[in-house]
C-alpha cells in the first residue's frame, strides 16, 4: 500500500482550543487534544461538537492560532466524540515539533552567554 502522505506524522497529545461559527452563525470555543500533527495537518481527538467537512475553523496551541480545513469526521461508536482531521490553510510548525524549532534554542554556554556572537 502507497503512502500518500506529503508530511511525516508525529504523534503528539496536546492541548488545544477549537474555535469556529456554527451554521447559524453562532461562535464556539471548545476544548480537545491533537493525536497527530504535521506542519499540514492534525488530527483530533476528544472533538464532542458535531463538526462539518469543508468547514472552517481555528486552533489554539499556547499563544499560537492556525486556520484550518475539516477534511474527514469519524464519531466514536461507544464515546459521544469524534475524530477529526484538519488540513492546515497555511502549513507551519505551529507544534514546536520540527527539526528548525529544535535548532533555534541554542545550549547556554556556562558562563551563561549566548553561544552565538554579536547577539
Amino acid at each position: 500500500m502507497e503512502n500518500r502522505r506529503r508530511n511525516t506524522r508525529t504523534k503528539a497529545v496536546l492541548p488545544v482550543r477549537v474555535s469556529g461559527n456554527e451554521s447559524s452563525g453562532a461562535a464556539y470555543c471548545d476544548l480537545a487534544h491533537t493525536l497527530d500533527v504535521t506542519e499540514s495537518g492534525i488530527r483530533l481527538g476528544f472533538v464532542r461538537r458535531r463538526l462539518q467537512v469543508g468547514s472552517r475553523l481555528t486552533i489554539q496551541y499556547r499563544q499560537h492560532k492556525a486556520e484550518f480545513r475539516v477534511i474527514w469526521i469519524s464519531q466514536l461508536t461507544r464515546l459521544k466524540e469524534h475524530h477529526v482531521g484538519l488540513e492546515a490553510l497555511v502549513p507551519r510548525d505551529v507544534w514546536g515539533l520540527g527539526p528548525e524549532s529544535r535548532t533555534r534554542q541554542q545550549p547556554l554556554q556556562p558562563d551563561g552567554a549566548s553561544s552565538q556572537v554579536g547577539v
